[in-house]
């Protein structure tokens, strides 16, 4: 809400465009944003309203266009004081089209879209106008936005203040809250049923039903050709996580997969937002991107309550201390841990391995001008032999170990706990 807001009064404000999966809120945060900060809001989706998608057939004149959309809409549109939103723009591509035309002609109007598979649709719209829109991507709640949801905004708020002895206290709270998060997950609706219920059987059938609507997108949205493999890949994440090695193995999605029958697949699904694509790098320089490995990869669903959810993980994992975190042998943390980097840093972290493949680091990622190693560990365990390894080769300024042990500082050595993890030291 903060980033709409300035969105709204920023000199180099373009069309919006809200990127993010499926369900996690996109539209509800564009309506409450019209509702407190604009006089009026014109809503449309060419999902639900097929039809709408003929305003933006032919020309791309503004004047016509909005005398339409007041009419499809019954809103009276007046620049600066209404918010047109324009929700499953994937749908009508012209109108992702016009959107350079607005920028250019009639930039007076505020017009912000949403879309569950914005990232299939601009990858398919090769003559998209760069640099004709502003994004903001919409992510599922982080852990401290969770613990907001659920009453424990006093927690969040000293967690991200890194007040590490006002937390002291409070530490097995947090664990607590934790195992609760890595089995509810981010998707708004799944932790407001929890927040109101705490029901973890409730949470799990929003959950189900979520996983269902995005194996609809595949059939719907997905080349034809492509559907199969991409339920392969999809339905194949929780197994390639429990694997002992945890890089993407083609082989165990079906006999004779391979890189050139299932890598347009994988893009698919990055597109559409619903995993993340963790690449191995080679050396940790900057920029991380450059000592990329392509062939060499981790795949994380988007949520860490859906990955339980497709794997079948029964709702009495939460009653048993610390089960969840060492599931899979301890791929739920690790699927936690990606997701808790991502919303931080903007972008997908790298992990790390040396060239015999004897060391490796879960996460690295790119802090201004540090690369920091992150080790991540599912129980309270503090050995580091591939940190230690990384540690001595290129004596990194600092060295993350999180695990579900307090904070503490050894050093350029960081032991930082789990729910922490969002919060990564400055």
């Amino acid at each position: 809400m903060t980033r709409l807001t300035q969105w709204k009064v920023s000199p180099r404000r373009k069309p919006l465009l809200l990127e993010g999966p499926r369900q996690v809120g996109k539209t509800w945060l564009l309506e409450e944003f019209g509702r407190q900060e604009y006089g009026r809001t014109a809503y449309l989706d060419f999902e639900e309203t097929p039809t709408l998608r003929a305003i933006f057939d032919g020309d791309f004149d503004a004047a016509r266009i909005m005398s339409q959309l007041q009419i499809a809409t019954g809103t009276s549109i007046s620049p600066g004081d209404t918010l047109i939103i324009l929700d499953e723009i994937q749908e009508c591509p012209q109108a992702l089209t016009a959107l350079k035309y607005f920028n250019e002609r009639a930039n007076e109007y505020h017009i912000a879209c949403a879309g569950s598979l914005l990232g299939v649709a601009l990858h398919e719209q090769a003559s998209f106008p760069v640099g004709k829109v502003n994004f903001i991507p919409v992510n599922p709640l982080s852990f401290t936005e969770f613990l907001c949801a659920i009453g424990q905004g006093t927690l969040a708020q000293s967690l991200m203040e890194q007040n590490w002895t006002l937390l002291a206290p409070f530490h097995e709270r947090l664990v607590t809250c934790l195992r609760d998060y890595l089995f509810v997950g981010g998707m708004p609706e799944a932790v407001s049923v929890f927040s109101q219920r705490r029901d973890f059987t409730q949470v799990r059938e929003v959950q189900q039903e979520i996983l269902q609507a995005y194996d609809r997108d595949f059939s719907k949205h997905a080349p034809p050709e492509q559907v199969p493999r991409i339920r392969q890949v999809w339905q194949s994440i929780p197994g390639q996580l429990a694997k002992e090695q945890r890089r993407f193995a083609y082989g165990q999605l079906a006999p004779g997969a391979r890189s050139r029958t299932h890598r347009t697949a994988i893009d698919w699904l990055v597109q559409a937002g619903v995993i993340l694509e963790v690449k191995r790098v080679s050396a940790p320089r900057m920029p991380l991107s450059g000592y990329a490995d392509a062939d060499a990869f981790k795949l994380y669903m988007a949520d860490v309550g859906l990955l339980g959810a497709l794997a079948g993980l029964s709702a009495s994992t939460v009653i048993e201390p610390d089960r969840l975190f060492t599931e899979f042998r301890g791929s739920l943390t690790e699927q936690y841990a990606a997701m808790q980097l991502f919303t931080a840093f903007g972008s997908v972290p790298y992990y790390w391995t040396n060239g015999g493949g004897t060391a490796e680091v879960d996460f690295v990622v790119q802090r201004n001008r540090d690369i920091v190693p992150i080790e991540v560990k599912a129980t309270r365990n503090l050995r580091s032999k591939s940190l230690r390894v990384y540690q001595d080769k290129y004596t990194p300024d600092m060295v993350v170990r999180s695990s579900l042990a307090p904070y503490a500082q050894h050093g350029v050595l960081v032991d930082l706990p789990l729910y922490a993890l969002q919060t990564l030291p400055v």
